[in-house]
Order: structure tokens, then C-alpha cells, then sequence
């Protein structure tokens, strides 16, 4: 199994869900970052490497599958979201034409590519797409991209809409990843932990890691499957305030919560509320969410706290 992407967040957890699947990952990413002795490795920078190389890892390799979880979230310019999240994908489109095998690919999307939706209205595969921001448009770009291809029988694909992923090795870049990093810098004994965040006024669907694994195995297994777009969330919301004061709850420090005022750019149409229907999951490719917010949570703040300890033994 290819794994575009397999050293960042989701990749992690996809890989190790595979693997306990039965199959053997081949993790692909520009950095040879820590990964388990039993996967293999192989460095391909997608976006600027020569586009025959991947055919040629394809040829090779003969994978029954590729998952492509690379990407950029958080990224500070516009071109850096382009380059990742589109052309990126318009070349693994191009490779999977070109080679000779014909794995399923799994596209991981986002439920950003939506349009945002006013309180009340859930998120499905039929919203409309016009997104609010420029992840959620070229992740909208990549999607379509996939669509296309599968549509012309130029490649077996499918698309899975991730909603909020929280887990083991959250990044830092994210609220409840900034969060936990401030409740580990602030750990000096006797003292109350100050941890200061933008206005917590939303609302948004919070999936584990280890759900949304599990539904790429599912994906990939599927016949039904083939060209659609599955949306994979918890199916339910969650205020951010509850899930930051439990994540404060579970780290067990004390703490005083600062909310900092909000940026005059910022319009309470960001939007305040996300709520995500998985029905289509649940009939395409029999998954449905398992694990809890605690859950997630709890493994977010282990895998920090544990990381943090690690580097203060280094």
C-alpha cells in the first residue's frame, strides 16, 4: 500500500491502521521522519520531483492502493496551498494514468471545501461547494480532480471529506494542538497555567484519527465506493469550549483560560457552527464512528505529554 504523505498527522495513523489491516506500507514523503522499522521508506518530494519517478515507484511497487494524505493546512500563503493540496494531486492523477497497474486511490479531502452552512444545517456530499477559505479551495480544486478522472475511467478512485481529525500527534498548528503545547510550557509547580486562545464562540465536528483510518481501509475495500464522495466526521458537534476545557481537564493543571479579543477581519460568518451527516459512510462502506471526544482528546494530550518528556531526555 502506498501512502503519499505517511510522516505527517493523519498518514501516521492511516499507515498504522493499514499495516493491522494485513497490508504492507510503502510511506512516501519529502522528510524521512521516524517511522516503524516494518514500513518502508521512500523520499519523493511529490510536487517538485521529476512526475515519472512516481510512475515509476508505481510500476515497481504495484500497490493495491494509494492513499494520498499529503497536504498542506496551515500554511502561510496561498501558493504553498496551491502546490500542495492541487498540483500536487493533478500529478498523482497523471502518474496513476500513466502507469501500468491500476491501484484504488483514496483522496483525503476536507468538509472545508463546503460552503459554510448558517446553525442548524448539517454538512452532506449534496452541500454546495463554494468554500471559504483557501485550504478549503484547493482542497475543493484536488477533489474535483480526482472526480474527473474517475468519471473518465482514468483511475479508481474515491474521495474521503475528513471533518475536524483530533488524535495522537495533533499538531501544533491547530487549537486543541496549541492548547495542549501551552499547558506543557506552563508546567512549573505551584503555578497556575495561562493559556491564551482566540474566541471560542463555534461550534465543529471533531473526528478521531483512529475513525478516520479505519474508513480509508473501509474505502479502499469497497466496491460501492468508486467515484464518490463520503464524508467522514463523528456526526455530531461539539462547542470548541467543551473540548478545550476537557482537554485542560484531562492534562489535570491548573489552569486560567485567557481568551484574546477577537480580529476585526474575522466576521462571525467564520462560520460559528459545523455539523457533519455521515449516513453516506455508514451505507457505502458500512463504517461509522466509534471513538469518543474523550478518546481523542486523551490521545492528543498523551502523545504530547510523552513527546514533551522525550525531549527534556534528550
Amino acid at each position: 500500500m502506498l501512502v503519499l504523505g505517511a510522516t505527517g498527522f493523519v498518514g501516521r495513523h492511516v499507515g498504522a491502521e493499514l499495516e493491522q489491516a494485513g497490508y504492507e506500507v510503502l510511506a512516501v514523503a519529502r522528510h524521512p521522519r521516524k517511522t516503524p522499522a516494518s514500513w518502508r521508506f521512500h523520499p519523493m518530494d511529490l510536487v517538485e520531483a521529476d512526475p515519472r519517478a512516481l510512475v515509476q515507484l508505481i510500476d515497481e511497487t504495484r500497490p493495491v492502493g494509494v492513499v494520498n494524505a499529503a497536504g498542506e493546512v496551515w500554511s502561510p500563503t496561498a501558493e504553498r496551498m496551491r502546490s500542495s493540496n492541487q498540483l500536487l494531486v493533478e500529478r498523482l492523477l497523471a502518474a496513476l494514468s500513466a502507469a501500468d497497474s491500476r491501484p484504488r486511490l483514496v483522496q483525503l479531502g476536507s468538509v472545508h471545501e463546503y460552503t459554510p452552512q448558517p446553525h442548524g444545517v448539517w454538512l452532506t456530499e449534496s452541500s454546495p461547494e463554494e468554500p471559504a477559505t483557501d485550504y478549503g479551495r484547493t482542497k475543493l480544486h484536488g477533489t474535483r480532480a480526482v472526480l474527473r478522472a474517475a468519471e473518465n475511467d482514468a483511475t479508481d478512485a474515491v474521495v474521503l471529506r475528513l471533518s475536524n481529525v483530533i488524535g495522537a500527534g495533533t499538531p501544533r498548528g491547530s487549537l486543541l494542538g496549541q492548547v495542549a503545547a501551552q499547558l506543557l510550557d506552563e508546567a512549573v509547580p505551584g503555578r497556575i497555567a495561562e493559556v491564551r486562545v482566540s474566541p471560542l464562540r463555534s461550534s465543529r465536528d471533531f473526528v478521531d484519527a483512529q475513525d478516520v483510518s479505519r474508513a480509508v481501509v473501509a474505502a479502499l475495500r469497497s466496491p460501492g465506493a468508486r467515484g464518490h464522495v463520503i464524508n467522514v466526521a463523528s456526526g455530531a458537534w461539539q462547542p470548541v469550549r467543551d473540548m478545550v476545557d476537557l482537554l485542560i481537564s484531562v492534562s489535570g493543571r491548573s489552569t486560567r483560560l485567557v481568551e484574546r479579543p477577537a480580529t476585526p477581519s474575522r466576521s462571525l460568518a467564520d462560520t460559528d457552527w459545523m455539523a457533519v451527516d455521515v449516513s453516506a459512510a455508514r451505507s457505502i462502506l458500512g463504517w461509522v464512528p466509534r471513538r469518543t471526544p474523550r478518546d481523542m482528546v486523551e490521545d492528543l494530550w498523551r502523545a504530547a505529554a510523552e513527546q514533551r518528556d522525550s525531549a527534556d531526555d534528550a
